[in-house]
């Protein structure tokens, strides 16, 4: 009997190609034998952490630049003939901006998808940038590595079902999708088989009266993530005035059905209705996302955020060629993103709009000074204090470090010295044992101290990673940034005294 020749094996590990021949868990997308070479093809079964950074690299840089027409005409002659001299697009073209569509995404993502006429046809890279953020806010408000399993609800999918597509082929993430119009589910879901994502994605009818986020009607207890693009118009007249009180034509051709444009309360009124929801629903749901169409829209829904007492969140704005969009994200769980993620717009003039800062700065050292002891003050430092947990990385020269409550303080310290036993003969070397917190603790603060080494200087920052105390935060800075002085200070008088006695 002949041997069963091998396989050759997956571009991702080491498994053989059989491997994957089979999904061989619910997230598993079946192959896609039409995706370009050049795009990842992810096989989330055996993915590591190095090539789920090396796809997120290619996907965060693709758009860096503007699309080259010219290169895309040469590789698709669909969109070839509605190329003009000198690689210019007429985007005003219905027809023309919708093969841009297609051809981006089977490039960039080896998707294709099928749209009617009379539908909203998305913008790749303003739809794409959604979701690099979305990866963004996940990535930065968990323990885990980035690239885990999640699922997420696309509210108001529309007939290119684009953000679950766009999400599914980079992250092994499970969507639910919903729409309420009976043409756009018949696409949408056209659209999820073409693409073998079928296992990944489920599409799913809703009402105009049924509740945004249905956790009930989908089965599950919880959800990671939300995402909406809601209409931006509460009515026809609305549409019609925004569109006669542009001084120049859109950059784009709409084809949007008023079902996909138009919604009682407009864009501020469907958010409102999610946050209703939200109120209520609370932690069910990691992160409640949003587009948002106008500035004067973020306006309102942060003041409502606020008057919520919702302190969890996250504003970032999307510049793609002369379009402008935002995104705004809140959540009542104590995971707290990063500066860049829930402040990616201009901070001087948008400050009313932003979170705290999650980021302070406690040491800036010259180029050329010793690292080494400050590190080891640090070690010593959180290793005195009662926290729940603390662990240190020394190759990435980051702590990650969880308290129950300021036990930092002047007071703290003296309170527990005060609860240490008296010194009596018999125990002159006795030592009072340090009192053990465990995980199950609730925590009021998660931190993490880096050490950033720059080629001018080295950077100490602390960084709030969970919690809703910001003046907790704020003492914690304030505590390591006075000792880390403090050690300067001492080395330097060191050095000064080295220099006179010699």
């Amino acid at each position: 009997m002949a041997s069963k020749k091998r396989k050759a094996p997956c571009d991702e590990c080491d498994a053989p190609a059989e491997a994957h021949a089979e999904p061989t868990t619910p997230t598993a997308p079946k192959p896609n034998h039409n995706v370009p070479h050049h795009v990842p093809k992810p096989h989330f079964g055996c993915a590591t952490e190095a090539s789920i950074a090396k796809a997120d690299r290619y996907f965060r840089d693709l758009y860096r630049c503007e699309p080259d027409f010219k290169k895309l005409a040469a590789q698709d002659p669909d969109f070839a003939v509605w190329v003009k001299k000198g690689g210019k697009l007429n985007f005003s073209d219905a027809a023309a901006f919708m093969q841009l569509t297609k051809t981006l995404l089977k490039a960039d993502f080896g998707l294709k998808i099928e749209l009617p006429d009379d539908r909203l046809c998305p913008p790749v890279t303003n739809r794409h940038n959604y979701i690099l953020w979305l990866k963004e806010l996940m990535d930065t408000t968990s323990y885990e590595q980035p690239g885990g399993k999640l699922c997420g609800l696309d509210v108001g999918t529309g007939a290119s079902c684009i953000y679950p597509l766009l999400g599914a082929v980079q992250r092994p993430w499970n969507f639910v999708a919903t729409d309420i119009d009976a043409k756009s589910l018949v696409y949408a879901r056209k659209n999820v088989e073409l693409n073998g994502l079928d296992k990944q994605i489920r599409v799913m009818e809703r009402k105009a009266s049924d509740s945004l986020v249905p956790l009930d009607d989908i089965s599950v207890q919880s959800i990671d993530f939300v995402m909406m693009n809601p209409p931006f118009y509460e009515s026809e007249d609305e549409l019609k005035q925004s569109a006669e009180n542009k001084s120049q034509p859109p950059n784009s051709a709409c084809t949007g059905a008023p079902v996909e444009m138009i919604c009682e309360g407009g864009e501020v009124g469907h958010v409102g209705r999610m946050l209703k929801e939200s109120l209520i629903l609370r932690d069910k749901v990691r992160w409640y996302t949003t587009m948002v169409g106008k500035a004067s829209s973020l306006n309102a829904l942060v003041g409502q955020l606020r008057e919520n007492n919702i302190d969890n969140f996250a504003v970032t704005e999307f510049t793609q060629g002369k379009t402008r969009r935002w995104a705004l994200g809140w959540s009542f769980a104590p995971m707290r993103p990063a500066d860049h993620v829930a402040r990616g717009i201009n901070a001087g003039s948008w400050e009313n709009l932003v979170p705290p800062l999650t980021k302070q700065d406690v040491l800036k050292l010259p180029v050329g000074n010793e690292v080494g002891p400050f590190i080891e003050l640090i070690l010593v430092l959180m290793g005195s204090l009662e926290l729940i947990s603390w662990t240190w990385d020394m190759e990435a020269s980051r702590g990650v470090g969880r308290a129950r409550q300021n036990v930092w303080s002047r007071s703290w310290r003296r309170k527990k010295l005060r609860e240490m036993p008296r010194e009596t003969p018999d125990a002159s070397a006795a030592v009072a044992p340090k009192s053990q917190a465990t995980d199950s603790e609730e925590c009021r603060l998660g931190f993490a101290i880096a050490v950033q080494v720059g080629t001018d200087k080295t950077i100490f920052s602390v960084n709030w990673l969970e919690g809703h105390d910001q003046p907790l935060f704020v003492a914690l800075a304030d505590f390591l940034r006075g000792r880390l002085g403090r050690l300067v200070q001492e080395r330097h008088a060191q050095e000064n005294r080295d220099g006179i006695e010699g």
